[in-house]
């Protein structure tokens, strides 16, 4: 599904992911903070996919840049981030990118 965003400018975290074989709790946390982000004040939703290999990207939008720094600060957000790197994931990384402009159909 396409996430309604709000008339630009807004702000997109884009993550890119390549997951280990380890599990280990991550489906979990993962529904976790996608429930607690669905609380927090300037999220507005993400698309997320991942493939058979493991590859994923999660492209997460904001309201703005201070909204994402109080999300970097929330405290299983940072937890979920430290057992990411020891367990759930090879490799990652983040991006984060103002939108200016979108279009498109559908």
């Amino acid at each position: 599904m396409f996430v309604k965003t709000p008339s630009p400018p807004y702000h997109a975290v884009i993550f890119t992911s390549q997951r280990t074989a380890v599990d280990d709790g991550y489906t979990e946390m993962n529904e976790e903070l996608y429930q607690e982000a669905l609380q927090f004040d300037g999220y507005i939703g993400a698309e997320t996919l991942r493939n058979s290999e493991g590859f994923g990207v999660a492209v997460l939008y904001w309201r703005d840049g201070e909204s994402i720094q109080k999300w970097a600060r929330h405290a299983k957000h940072i937890r979920a981030k430290q057992t990411g790197k020891e367990l759930w994931y090879e490799g990652y990384r983040v991006r984060i990118a103002v939108v200016e402009r979108e279009y498109g159909m559908g």
